[in-house]
């Protein structure tokens, strides 16, 4: 079985993310946009309520005005006008009986809410629309980058992007990548829903488990939000296919954050600011020190921030353990209207 020697051994460069997921048409004021310029920011979906051509072009200034080189994006089940096949669909079921014009103004023709990616406001503030498959990137600061990104979640009431649970779909991540970008989580990682069920894919858990990159980030389940440092089993032990919860050791990961370490309301809005020196003491999961680092870095620069690198309480082991994030922003009730984007370092091996 391979131990994944290669990104065990290559000399790595520390990598700042800015982690966004459903923002649903939110935007950031002066006051709660993020601060810290990143490496690399990253939307993992759900840009848009209702994929309207106003909502892609506000959620393309939003990625366009955070201050980093290059922004990474995927696409939601929200944003069905990205989805062709479905917006098709969609127009012919739903929308034959409404006004032809008031539908091409609000949605564009097929293909058009795509092109927007494509356009002066996107490409040349480092906007990157990411299609299903695997991307290489070097970034700015030297590393190299391979992101496997995919919008595809299991369906669920009959949105975009969505395959039916029985069939599955075929999440192609292969050894090696270093970033996963998924619009849903994998099952039993952060994705408990409201209701206390476990929401996530079987299939991107397998793809994952299998793959054992070093960030996986996603969104979906927002009231999911959280970070989790998962330690793998031995890659000899691995089960085929292997399942969740049991199948990641669970005494040797760590449970970053989620919603019960957050202040209700006054501090759980991207870039409130209001996070009390006390919040540390709501996490007990998080080693002392690293607490410290993340609520002085909150402060400052309106993320939640955790670093995972070497010389960290908890630094990344490549192919032995993932980091997950849940991002999402959107809130589900009104202790958590909004929850703060995350900033995570890592380390990414040099571009060669």
């Amino acid at each position: 079985m391979d131990s994944f020697p290669r990104a065990a051994i290559s000399p790595t460069i520390k990598t700042r993310f800015l982690i966004l997921s459903d923002t649903h048409s939110l935007e950031f004021t002066p006051e709660t946009e993020p601060l810290q310029p990143p490496d690399v920011a990253i939307h993992c979906g759900d840009l848009t309520e209702g994929s309207t051509l106003e909502e892609l072009r506000s959620a393309i200034k939003l990625l366009a005005n955070l201050d980093a080189p290059l922004k990474l994006v995927i696409a939601g089940n929200h944003d069905f006008t990205l989805d062709i096949p479905f917006f098709k669909d969609k127009a012919e079921r739903q929308f034959k009986v409404l006004d032809p014009g008031l539908i091409k103004r609000a949605y564009g023709d097929f293909g058009e809410a795509r092109q927007l990616f494509d356009d002066d406001d996107a490409t040349p503030s480092g906007v990157v629309f990411l299609e299903e498959g695997t991307h290489h990137f070097t970034l700015k600061n030297g590393a190299s980058l391979t992101v496997y990104a995919s919008p595809y979640t299991p369906s669920c009431g009959g949105w975009a992007f969505q395959y039916p649970q029985q069939l599955g779909h075929a999440f192609e991540i292969e050894k090696g990548v270093d970033l996963v970008m998924t619009h849903g989580p994998p099952k039993g990682i952060l994705d408990r829903t409201l209701s206390g069920d476990m929401a996530g894919s079987t299939h991107v858990f397998q793809a994952v488990a299998r793959a054992r990159p070093r960030l996986h980030c996603f969104g979906h389940i927002h009231e999911g939000w959280g970070a989790k440092l998962v330690t793998w089993p031995p890659a000899d032990k691995m089960g085929e296919p292997p399942s969740c919860p049991a199948y990641i050791d669970e005494e040797r990961s760590v449970s970053v954050a989620n919603l019960s370490t957050l202040p209700r309301e006054s501090g759980s809005g991207p870039g409130s600011g209001s996070e009390s020196e006390s919040e540390s003491e709501s996490e007990p999961d998080a080693p002392e020190s690293l607490k410290g680092k993340g609520d002085e870095l909150k402060r400052r620069f309106k993320c939640y921030a955790t670093s995972h690198c070497s010389g960290d309480v908890n630094p990344v082991e490549v192919g032995s353990q993932t980091l997950f994030v849940n991002a999402s922003i959107k809130g589900t009730d009104e202790d958590y209207p909004l929850h703060p984007p995350w900033l995570v370092d890592i380390e990414l091996p040099k571009a060669s």
